[in-house]
């Protein structure tokens, strides 16, 4: 028992800076969490390629006078660590922005996108929009969409400059700075450009 808890020991501290970049990247972009097998399994990858890049730098560090790591005890462990959290940033700065997908689709290998839902997709590509929120009942709700959920079933909006829309009439709601609307009362939403 004792040899199979070291071992995991060392699994998991082998894998750490996997689990590191792969934790920055969920809680920086709206991608859902993934199951425990698929989180280990994206920890490898993660991990595969931080290992890669610290072998990598620390080859160049024996090769090139100016940069000498290799007396320093646990340079490969810290370098590690900061080449995981730089890592989980840049994967977030480049799904976010649909970096890697957007040059995929150009040479025609794709035609799918980063983000997790055509919902959020619609969000990011009309950020610069006004909505009209269709909302059960036949109510309609006209503003700026400050904040809104990641996913069409949960979560809020938050609407600025808020105005009720019946028929072609406006009603500004006075002296009320935003409205906060439940997504799942929303049953459909309209993108309109600046007034």
């Amino acid at each position: 028992m004792n040899w199979a808890s070291s071992e995991i020991v060392n699994i998991l501290t082998f894998l750490l800076p996997g689990f590191v970049a792969g934790a920055i990247f969920h809680s920086l972009t709206s991608h859902p969490k993934p199951s425990e097998f698929e989180r280990i399994f994206q920890a490898l990858i993660f991990t595969s390629l931080i290992q890669a890049i610290t072998v990598f730098i620390l080859w160049i560090s024996n090769k090139t006078p100016l940069i000498d790591f290799h007396e320093r005890q646990h340079v490969d462990i810290i370098l590690a660590a900061i080449i995981a959290v730089l890592m989980g940033l840049l994967a977030s700065l480049v799904f976010n922005h649909d970096w890697l997908h957007a040059l995929l689709r150009f040479i025609k290998i794709t035609k799918e996108g980063a983000y997790p839902s055509v919902w959020y997709s619609s969000f990011f590509k009309n950020d610069d929009c006004y909505v009209v929120l269709h909302l059960q009942g036949d109510r309609r709700l006209y503003g700026w969409p400050e904040e809104w959920p990641s996913s069409p079933d949960r979560g809020h909006f938050r609407i600025a400059d808020a105005e009720w829309l019946d028929g072609e009439c406006r009603i500004p709601l006075e002296d009320v700075v935003a409205v906060v609307v439940p997504a799942n009362d929303v049953i459909m939403v309209e993108y309109l450009r600046s007034r």
